[in-house]
C-alpha cells in the first residue's frame, strides 16, 4: 500500500492544524462575554440623597417642611388648608376636615412622619385615627387608604390597624412605636391604569415600610378602600394625596417632613 509523500503529509498536517485552529477560534468567539449583557445608556440622572435619614433627596417635591401648608387645600372645596402649623409640625384640625395636595400624582415614592399624642385616649378605631389616601379620587369616593392609628397597645381588626391597606391587607408585622414618638411611612405607590371604557388595565400596587420595616410587599389592591362593602375600581387618571381628619374623639395627631418623588 502506497503512502503519501512527506510533502503531502506535511500539507495534510498543516491543513488539519488550520482547521482545528479555526474551530477553536470560532468556539472562543461564540462564547458569551461580559460585554454581551452590559448596558451603557441611557445614564441614570444624578440625585443627591438627603443628608440624614428621612431627609428629602434633591429631586423630591416638598409637601410640608414645617413652615406652611401652601401645597395643601381643603379636600372638600379646595380652599386653603386650615390645619394648625406650629413648631415645625402640622396638627390635624378635625373641624376643618380632610386636606389634600394641590398637585395630582400617578406613580410615586412618598415619605411622611406622624406622631400619636402621648396623652392619647380612646380605643380601637377611636384612638389616633387618621389615614394617608394614596390617591384621593374625589369628595364622594373613599380613595385608596393607608391607615394611620395607634396600634402600639390597641386591639382592632387587623386589616384596620396602623399600616394596613384599609379593609384589604393587614400589615405583615406590627412595628408601632409608643404614643409620643415620631413614626415614619415610606411608600411606593403604583397607580392603577384603565382602558378607554373604564375597565382596569393594570391594578394598583403599594409597598410600605413602617419605621423602616416592610409591612406591605407590593400588595395588589382590589380597588378603593371602602369602609362598608367590597372594594371596586373606578377609573381616574391622576389624583391628589389626602390626609384624613377622622371624626373620632381622641386627641388629634400631627405630621411633619412630608415629601414625594414622582416615578412616572
Amino acid at each position: 500500500m502506497r503512502t503519501g509523500s512527506p510533502r503531502h503529509l506535511r500539507f495534510l498536517a498543516l491543513l488539519t492544524l488550520a482547521f482545528i485552529t479555526a474551530s477553536l477560534v470560532a468556539q472562543e468567539q461564540s462564547k458569551p462575554k461580559p460585554e454581551d449583557t452590559e448596558v451603557w445608556s441611557p445614564v441614570p440622572k444624578i440625585v443627591t440623597p438627603g443628608a440624614t435619614c428621612g431627609a428629602p433627596p434633591s429631586d423630591a417635591i416638598i409637601l410640608f417642611d414645617g413652615k406652611n401648608l401652601d401645597e395643601w387645600v381643603s379636600a372638600q372645596d379646595h380652599s386653603p388648608a386650615q390645619w394648625i402649623v406650629h413648631d415645625g409640625i402640622v396638627t390635624v384640625a378635625k373641624m376643618a376636615g380632610n386636606i389634600e395636595t394641590r398637585r395630582k400624582f400617578k406613580d410615586y415614592q412618598l415619605h411622611l412622619e406622624f406622631q400619636i399624642p402621648a396623652n392619647i385616649t380612646g380605643s380601637g378605631q377611636a384612638r389616633g385615627n387618621s389615614g394617608v389616601f394614596l390617591a384621593s379620587t374625589g369628595p364622594g369616593d373613599d380613595g385608596y387608604e393607608l391607615q394611620v392609628l395607634d396600634s402600639y397597645n390597641n386591639t382592632t381588626y387587623v386589616n384596620g390597624q396602623a399600616a394596613s391597606i384599609y379593609k384589604q391587607s393587614a400589615p405583615l408585622v406590627n412595628p408601632n412605636r409608643p404614643p409620643g414618638e415620631w413614626q415614619t411611612y415610606d411608600v411606593v405607590w403604583t397607580a392603577p391604569t384603565f382602558h378607554e371604557d373604564g375597565s382596569v388595565k393594570t391594578p394598583a400596587y403599594a409597598t410600605v415600610f413602617f419605621n423602616g420595616v416592610l409591612v406591605q410587599n407590593h400588595f395588589q389592591l382590589q380597588g378603593q378602600t371602602l369602609y362598608i362593602g367590597k372594594p371596586f375600581y373606578k377609573a381616574f387618571d391622576s389624583a391628589p394625596i389626602k390626609l384624613q381628619a377622622h371624626g373620632d374623639k381622641s386627641e388629634p395627631i400631627s405630621f411633619r417632613n412630608i415629601w414625594v418623588r414622582e416615578l412616572n
